[in-house]
């Protein structure tokens, strides 16, 4: 039995695609990236994770967070925090 490393990703488990760039939000990487990673060689996944991937998701457009029924009865998410009838039009 051989005792290999454990491998790098700079995978933080917000997998979704930017449409404009192609890039994870989360990581930066691409779909083709993704998909190789456990192909790279260990050095090229440090160069991207150190020299590529903090660039990109810097540059990403931030997708807008979606508003939860919980968020709302929080206060956030553009919810006054109180349930509104369906037929309410007053706000």
């Amino acid at each position: 039995m051989t005792d290999s490393a454990p491998i790098k990703s700079p995978c933080i488990l917000v997998c979704a695609i930017e449409p404009n760039s192609g890039h994870c939000y989360g990581c930066g990487r691409s779909r083709d990236e993704i998909a190789a990673w456990m192909q790279f060689s260990p050095e090229v996944r440090d160069y991207l994770m150190e020299e590529e991937l903090p660039s990109r998701v810097a540059k990403l457009e931030r997708r807008p967070r979606r508003v939860t029924r919980r968020s709302r009865m929080r206060g956030g998410g553009g919810g006054n925090g109180k349930r509104r009838d369906v037929l309410d039009i007053s706000s």
